[in-house]
Formats: structure tokens, C-alpha cells, sequence
């Protein structure tokens, strides 16, 4: 990655001017960031994305004269540019959020609450700026590259028992292009473990299911592991699988006995999965910042599973897959578009 050599440009859009003063001053604040612009809704923000050609644009979720859903849909149709969603924990924000985030946008934000600090806002914002200012938002939409790579030979198909989904950043838009494409016969359960803070993993599962054959549901403790569904783990807790009388269930933790920054996290539940399982885990690798899931994968590998991973060109963020292929833990790499079919296939 080529090292940036000038301030990351951001335009902030919100109809809130003491939001955007805040925004703005967090942002700046920061020798890596220099705002370029401010708008007061998303037609605001259209008019000036041209002129100002900003690396990232912070954008309100819910606004007058032109929301931040619609925005994020034009921009993304016209001038696609990274999108971080500011969202306040409504049912309208959280909802719209989610369908920001499948239309393009590559992450989000919450809103401190009325009379909180904005200390956890500004190490949150900042952080999210800078990854923001590398994803490839174009590549992400456009499908990336239609053919394989090969890593390293199957060691089994049609012998599994779950499919574990680990994705971050750019993950809410893949996973409309993923689980919607699997078909009511899909033998084997599906868990999907989505970095994502409390009030949205459940709207994003609605979501889903909406748009799925299989149904999709946001894990509740001591639901069974069974075909024909996918449980999205909840954010705010850790995912375990619990094996009692030859049924497998979901067991929700806050706290194990594992470091790691993330509620939920990839590498508990893989490993959690590879634990019960064993050779009969699929795990799959899906676009995120970070290396959550890489010991979760290498665990799934030691215990003859198989690992799958996105490949670099349909990633908003090459980071998960990255370390996952980089630690030799992949048995291959598919472009966003054949990760469902491939998956298939194994099953």
C-alpha cells in the first residue's frame, strides 16, 4: 500500500450545524484529515461532491429536503466515493443505516447520545476516516474478477456441517450479494458473525431475510443449529456452539477466554465451530479491516476443515482475507460474486 503523502479530504453532511461543528473540528484536529467541505442534507451534498472531489464524506443518516439513504444511493450511482453513515439508534436510523451500507456505503457511526462526550466519537471517527480513505468502493460494487485461484487443494466436499461467514467493513452489502443466492434446499446451517455495534445486527438479519430463500435471523441463546437457516450473531456478545444430546445450540457469553477488541468476534466463533465440528467446518472470509478470523480459520485448517476466502479486487477493505491468505490458511481465494456458488458446491 502506497503511503498517503496528503491530508485524507472529507466533506461532512449533516443538517445539524452544531454536528457538523463538531464533526469538523474532531476531523481537523487530526494532521491526517482535513475537512473540505460541510453540506446540510444530501442534495447539499451532491452539488458540491464534484467540486470538492473528497476521499471520504461523512454522512447523517436522517435529513430534510434529501436523506442520507437517497444520497448514498446517487453517489454511488454517479461519483462513487467511500461513505461513512452517521446514525442516531432509531428505528429509522438503524434501518436506513443497513440499507446504506447494502447500497455502498462502507461503514458507520453512532451518534453519542443527547449530553454525552464526544471522546469516544472522535478516536471512533477518525480511525473510521482513515480506513475509509483506502476502500475500494468502485471494485467492491463493480463484482471484481470472475476467475479462481487456486491456493491449495480441497481436503473434502460434501461432507460438511456448518458454514461459519466472518466479515467486517463492506460486509453488510456483501452479504446481500452472498446469502440471498442460496437456495431453500441448502443442506447445512449458516452463522454469520458481522462486526457491528449493538441495535443493528437484528435489522441487518431482517434484511436478509427479506431478500433470502433460507430463513435469517439474529441468534437468540440456545437457538439449534439446523439446516435451512442462518442465525447472525448478535452484536454485543460472543458466539459459542454448545453440542448436548446430538443437537447442536447457541450459547451467547458476553465475556470469554479470549483477547480480542470485537463483540462479536470471528475467531471465538470459528474456533468455537472447529471445536464441535471438527473437520466438518466450512469457514469463509468475507471484506473487514483487521485480522479477525485468522486464528479461527487456522484452527478450522488443523481440524481438516476448509477455509475460503474474498478475494483482494471485490474487498472494500482487504484486511480479513488478507491475513487469512498471508498466514497460509486459505484452501482458496473467489471474487465476491462465486463465493455462494462455490460454497455450494463444497456442500
Amino acid at each position: 500500500m502506497v503511503k498517503r503523502t496528503e491530508p485524507i479530504k472529507v466533506l461532512v453532511v449533516d443538517d445539524s450545524a452544531v454536528m457538523r461543528n463538531i464533526l469538523t473540528q474532531i476531523l481537523n484536529d487530526d494532521a491526517a484529515i482535513r475537512v473540505v467541505g460541510i453540506a446540510r442534507n444530501g442534495q447539499d451534498a451532491l452539488q458540491k461532491l464534484s467540486r470538492l472531489s473528497p476521499d471520504v464524506v461523512t454522512m447523517d443518516v436522517e435529513m430534510p429536503v434529501m436523506d442520507g439513504l437517497t444520497a448514498v444511493k446517487k453517489i454511488m450511482a454517479v461519483n462513487p466515493v467511500p461513505v461513512i453513515m452517521l446514525s442516531g439508534l432509531t428505528a429509522r436510523g438503524t434501518r436506513e443505516t443497513i440499507e446504506a451500507l447494502e447500497a455502498g456505503a462502507v461503514d458507520f457511526i453512532t451518534k453519542p447520545a443527547p449530553g454525552a462526550g464526544v471522546e469516544d466519537l472522535a478516536s471512533t471517527l477518525t480511525t473510521k476516516v482513515k480506513g475509509a480513505a483506502s476502500a475500494a468502493v468502485q471494485k467492491c460494487t463493480s463484482g471484481g474478477r470472475q476467475d479462481v485461484i487456486p491456493v491449495r487443494s480441497y481436503s473434502q466436499t460434501g461432507l460438511f456441517s456448518v458454514v461459519i461467514i466472518g466479515t467486517s467493513t463492506g460486509g453488510p452489502s456483501a452479504l446481500q450479494q452472498v446469502i440471498p443466492k442460496f437456495p431453500r434446499t441448502f443442506s447445512v446451517p449458516i452463522i454469520v458473525v458481522q462486526h457491528m455495534p449493538p441495535g443493528f445486527t437484528g435489522p441487518l438479519a431482517e434484511r436478509l431475510d427479506k431478500s433470502s430463500e433460507l430463513k435469517v435471523k439474529e441468534a437468540a441463546n440456545g437457538d439449534e443449529v439446523m439446516r435451512g437457516t442462518v442465525l447472525v450473531a448478535p452484536a454485543g456478545k460472543q458466539l459459542l456452539l454448545e453440542k448436548n444430546a446430538g443437537t447442536v445450540k447457541i450459547l451467547l457469553k458476553d465475556n470469554v477466554n479470549y483477547q480480542t477488541l470485537f463483540k462479536p468476534s470471528v475467531d471465538v466463533t470459528m474456533t468455537s465451530a472447529a471445536n464441535t465440528f471438527q473437520s466438518r467446518t466450512l469457514g469463509v472470509i468475507l471484506t473487514g479491516m483487521g485480522n479477525d478470523g485468522t486464528q479461527g480459520a487456522t484452527l478450522i485448517k488443523e481440524k481438516g476443515g476448509t477455509v475460503i476466502a474474498q478475494d483482494e479486487e471485490s474487498c472494500v477493505v482487504y484486511g480479513m482475507p488478507r491475513a487469512v491468505f498471508e498466514a497460509g490458511q486459505t484452501n482458496a481465494v473467489f471474487p465476491l460474486v462465486k463465493i455462494s456458488q462455490e460454497v455450494i458446491r463444497l456442500v
